[in-house]
């Protein structure tokens, strides 16, 4: 079971205690299993996956702090807080050496209890995905395996290969589900800084004031709730890359703060005095024109031209039709691979998938093409796996082009037409236009043959 926040473990005995914390979890969003004992908990820890383990220091069987010593036996990508009373604090200390994320004293406030849960909650998520990616380091983020064929996504990858050896700060631009994420990932994995993890956070998905704590980082005693110093993403990233998505949500204060950092190499943690010394390259990225917020007074115009060394954007997948057949290739390949099973599209769908908008690009093709997968029982995916949305947009840019005009219609001037608007819109490849046209490799490329000898069709072919 698995929620978008996160599984948690909850330890405690009393059971008064247990039901507030977990209600206020679950309302958060949270996947939350509790027990009432430490033998139950690592049962638990055992023969499930949780991402968090929030656990009373005194328990009516065992310490604490053997549960956090078999958490950290099972799973070290996961994080455990500790609650303890005043009296207990020296053995939460211990428990915070032996790898514990944090201790929390009694009495606490609910808000207290939800930062320190979304920190833990980030750093787990850092560690999953540095693990990831260490794994696939070599293949997924290699641009070669970056699927896209359209002549602006080969001028991107020129544009990475010269940007990723280089320190310089990049600006992605891109709708969401364009795949900013990976060209930045694919940035740091063809830099010298390779070998680092990449660091990332949404910047329009974090509050102001937990943003700044979690970019900057927070001396002991800064706030209240800030018992311990917390190091911020900008230190963690000290020697590797930062990538802050949606740049274009900050607000100016945290703006400026940002262009301080960036600009003097340094940072200094909230409530503290001592300025730190770093070397971290930064990646934005924005579904926003910054010129327009800079107009519009909402975006700082030093910023802009601090992150404006190298900008790209990253066309939309309605822009590049061209590629949907790869891509759908592509997920059903992963999908083959990870199932041990082999299913294909019939030409039919696959028409109908190049007919549609596409508003959120490649992830909703993605997440199309795998519902798909998942619910066809056949080797074959045809027209009755694809969502009705899908199916009626397509159908009315398939009807816009059948209307019969008073003199009648000359198919073969038709079938000209459409075969040159397809091998333009593939960019000259024969085999991708067919696919556009329904049509055989073989006949369309008969047919293309005989347009160029009659100069009906220009040579795109030879591209």
């Amino acid at each position: 079971m698995k929620l978008d926040k996160g599984n948690i473990l909850l330890v405690e005995d009393d059971n008064n205690q247990r039901g507030i914390i977990k209600t206020i979890l679950m309302n958060e969003g949270f996947f939350v299993e509790d027990v009432d004992c430490g033998k139950k908990a690592i049962e638990q820890i055992k023969g499930g996956s949780f991402d968090l383990v929030v656990t009373d220091l005194r328990l009516p069987d065992i310490d604490g702090t053997e549960v956090v010593k078999e958490v950290k036996r099972f799973d070290k990508t996961c994080h455990v807080i500790i609650i303890t009373a005043y009296g207990s604090i020296p053995s939460a200390i211990e428990a915070t050496k032996l790898g514990a994320f944090y201790y929390l004293e009694k009495p606490f406030e609910k808000d207290q209890l939800l930062i320190v849960i979304s920190n833990a909650m980030n750093q787990v998520k850092l560690l999953k995905d540095n693990i990831m990616l260490k794994d696939q380091l070599h293949g997924r983020f290699s641009l070669d395996n970056i699927v896209g064929v359209h002549g602006r996504m080969e001028e991107l990858f020129k544009i990475v290969k010269k940007v990723a050896p280089t320190n310089s700060t990049v600006l992605i631009y891109g709708e969401s589900g364009t795949g900013k994420e990976l060209f930045a990932k694919s940035i740091h994995y063809n830099s010298p800084r390779k070998n680092t993890p990449f660091f990332a956070i949404n910047c329009a998905a974090i509050p102001e004031t937990l943003l700044e704590s979690e970019l900057f980082g927070y001396e002991k005693g800064a706030f209240t709730g800030a018992l311990t110093r917390h190091t911020g993403l900008f230190e963690q990233a000290n020697g590797s890359s930062l990538f802050l998505d949606e740049i274009g949500d900050l607000t100016l204060s945290t703006q400026a703060k940002l262009l301080r950092a960036i600009q003097e190499r340094e940072v200094r943690r909230i409530g503290g005095k001592e300025n730190i010394k770093l070397d971290v390259r930064i990646i934005t990225a924005t579904n926003k024109m910054l010129e327009k917020e800079i107009a519009k007074g909402k975006f700082r115009e030093d910023l802009y031209y601090r992150l404006n060394v190298i900008a790209f954007s990253i066309p939309p997948l309605r822009e590049r039709v061209a590629d949907i057949p790869l891509l759908v290739e592509h997920f059903l390949k992963k999908l083959n691979e990870n199932n041990d099973v082999k299913k294909s599209i019939s030409n039919e769908a696959l028409q109908l998938l190049m007919k549609y908008s596409w508003p959120g690009n490649v992830r909703q093709l993605e997440s199309v093409t795998e519902r798909a997968y998942i619910m066809c029982e056949e080797n074959t995916i045809n027209i009755d796996y694809i969502p009705e949305e899908v199916k009626q947009e397509s159908g009315k840019n398939l009807s816009k082009h059948l209307e019969i005009p008073d003199e009648g219609l000359n198919f073969e001037e038709i079938e000209r037409e459409l075969i040159k608007k397809a091998v333009i819109k593939a960019e000259g490849r024969i085999s991708i236009a067919a696919k556009l046209l329904n049509m055989s490799y073989d006949k369309l490329w008969f047919k293309v043959k005989k347009m160029k000898e009659k100069g009906d069709i220009l040579d795109y072919t030879n591209k």
